[in-house]
């Protein structure tokens, strides 16, 4: 049995997979459904195409673990980016909230999030060896640290530094210009690019 406030068993299926998209009530559900209803088939069958392709296609780069289509991002297969400056950030929004500053030229390294233990994530859930293993390779001179100024962001920054502690690799971290417990992506541009731009040596 279905719901009775719906008319269609086909509209409420529709309804519930839209609501488990973050950020997305029932009732906003409910109006994104009706309005793809009323589209031309075309429209909606070219969006579930958009969404099946990237889903399959859509893959982490090999070097930073930022998405990309193949197996390097533009980023890490740019020649003229300086690969010797790495940027860690807690997510691939970060990359673009940086890039949208037009002041980095060096290469990232994803994370994939921040060490959390309230939410079950320690270090051997994130890219934290994978960025130790691309230092010890040689050619890093230096690692910014650019996570977001928490908490956990901040017990992430001090377990890398550790981890990176006896490597000849220079280790920084972004200017506090972002306010403490804000999310880098959302943090505007023009704070952003000078939070990165003033980053001074990492303490303990």
């Amino acid at each position: 049995m279905y719901n009775n406030k719906y008319s269609s068993q086909l509209l409420e299926k529709a309804v519930t997979e839209i609501g488990r998209l973050p950020g997305i009530g029932s009732k906003t559900a409910l109006r994104l459904a009706l309005y793809l209803l009323r589209q031309e088939e075309g429209r909606v069958d070219a969006l579930a195409e958009s969404l099946t392709n990237m889903r399959k296609g859509v893959h982490y780069c090999q070097i930073c673990y930022n998405i990309c289509d193949d197996e390097r991002c533009e980023i890490c297969s740019n020649p003229s980016r300086d690969a010797s400056t790495v940027c860690v950030v807690e997510n691939v929004q970060d990359v673009m909230a940086i890039e949208n500053t037009m002041q980095y030229r060096g290469l990232y390294h994803v994370l994939g999030g921040v060490i959390s233990p309230m939410d079950g994530i320690g270090p051997s859930d994130l890219q934290i060896e994978s960025l130790v293993e691309r230092v010890r390779k040689g050619g890093i001179n230096e690692v910014i640290l650019a996570l977001s100024p928490t908490m956990e962001g901040d017990t992430t920054n001090y377990f890398i530094y550790r981890k990176l502690e006896g490597t000849d690799v220079k280790v920084t971290v972004i200017a506090r210009g972002v306010a403490q417990n804000d999310e880098l992506q959302y943090t505007d541009e023009v704070t952003l690019g000078r939070a990165l731009a003033g980053r001074i040596p990492f303490a303990k």
